[in-house]
């Protein structure tokens, strides 16, 4: 029995071998390959990227040649605000007390020098007048006065003459001389009194007329309402004053008036950078407001002590202000360059964070890029100064980088 068994195992293994031997001569199908892998974006083993001549990603990059421009090698960046120039600046005043009578301005209006603001009521304005009209009527009294003590003096004048005739023909006496030489001398001392007397009325006609021309009023009229004008171009910042009041402080604005056609940044520098500054220097400034524009000012002022709490000094730098797009209050940055040299610049979108250092991605040739360390300084705007790794004529990849980044970090070994 147990023979049967093991010829029965033998055969059936017999006959599983030949079956195997069989099949194998056969030619049995071999397993089915691996399907082909995609194309995938070869790696230089310095970083690099290489792109073939079809890829979409050729069209989303963005390249720019490396240029030399004139970079500043010590510069000093502060934060800004914006205020009135104070040289541009004007509080309306009320020349005299009164009932105001109309106001035509509003805050925010632009008005021009010499137009009403204000209207006022005073009894100031006829005493102007009738003071005027003194005025004059004391210069004819005192012209008047002058035209008698001119005619006295010529009689006076007339007398001595004869009366010294006669003495020299021995017809009068001395004494008759001497009298009448003292009344010629007291003649002409009238005529140099009455002379100043006009003179006098004559400078408080004056007088009276400035007044009559500060007030803006005329000599022709009483109780006329005084004007008070803009004194310069400009904008109505604030207002304090409301028609039908009475106003005898004359020392209170009404109004402010600004002239914002050249406005100022003002900065507070920090004690360690102020020697990089002086008077007259150009300026950049860049306003939270207006994100990448860069404005143009000059330094008009530096302050002559150092603020002790923060050990600042505080720098103002005026600015034209054509259209009045930069209004007071609003912050920015102030850089003051110093020290100008050509050096290779490229935007600041080239420059990638990468492995402890600054890289950008240089194109070789088309469609072949190199991930290249570079030491950067300072910048100007947008654009950054590169010190070292780059030279004028490298062409770099400005805009896109991501994609070669991301080709980089899927590349196959």
């Amino acid at each position: 029995m147990i023979k049967r068994q093991n010829r029965t195992f033998g055969l059936s293994a017999a006959v599983l071998g030949a079956a195997f031997l069989a099949g194998a001569a056969c030619g049995a199908k071999p397993p089915a390959p691996a399907p082909a892998a995609a194309p995938v974006v070869s790696s230089k083993p310095s970083g690099g990227v290489t792109l073939p001549a079809d890829s979409p990603k050729l069209r989303e990059l963005r390249i720019e040649t490396v240029r030399r421009e004139s970079v500043a090698q010590d510069e000093v960046v502060s934060p800004g605000k914006v205020e009135i120039n104070p040289n541009r600046i004007s509080k309306v005043l009320l020349p005299v007390p009164g009932r105001i009578s109309t106001v035509q301005a509003r805050v925010g209006d632009s008005v021009r020098a010499g137009q009403v603001l204000v209207t006022v009521e005073s009894n100031e304005a006829s005493d102007a007048v009738g003071g005027l009209r003194q005025s004059e009527t004391g210069i004819l009294q005192a012209e008047s006065a002058l035209t008698q003590a001119k005619a006295n003096q010529a009689k006076a004048q007339s007398d001595y003459d004869r009366t010294r005739d006669l003495f020299e023909h021995r017809a009068v006496a001395q004494k008759d001389v001497l009298n009448a030489e003292n009344v010629l001398i007291q003649a002409k001392a009238g005529v140099e009194q009455a002379q100043a007397a006009v003179k006098q009325a004559k400078a408080v006609r004056e007088q009276a007329e400035r007044r009559l021309g500060l007030l803006g009023i005329t000599k022709n009229e009483y109780g006329q309402k005084i004007a008070v004008r803009a004194p310069l171009n400009g904008k109505v910042m604030d207002l304090s004053v409301v028609a039908g009041e009475y106003r005898t402080d004359t020392a209170t604005a009404l109004m402010t008036v600004a002239d914002l056609s050249s406005i100022v940044i003002a900065a507070n520098v920090p004690e360690t950078g102020i020697r990089f500054i002086s008077l007259g220097e150009r300026v950049e400034i860049t306003l939270t407001a207006f994100p990448g524009e860069t404005f143009s000012g000059r330094v008009a002022r530096i302050a002559d002590g150092v603020d002790p709490q923060t050990r600042t000094i505080r720098v103002l730098a005026e600015v034209a202000n054509p259209g009045f797009r930069i209004r007071p209050e609003m912050f920015g940055q102030v850089r003051h360059a110093h020290g100008a040299a050509l050096q290779p610049v490229v935007p600041a979108a080239a420059l990638i964070e990468a492995e402890g250092g600054t890289s950008v991605f240089v194109e070789k040739r088309p469609g072949e890029f190199e991930l290249r360390k570079v030491t950067v300084g300072t910048n100007s705007g947008d654009r950054v100064a590169v010190t070292s790794g780059l030279t004028e004529g490298d062409r770099v990849v400005v805009g896109g980088t991501f994609l070669l980044l991301k080709d980089q970090e899927t590349r196959t070994p």
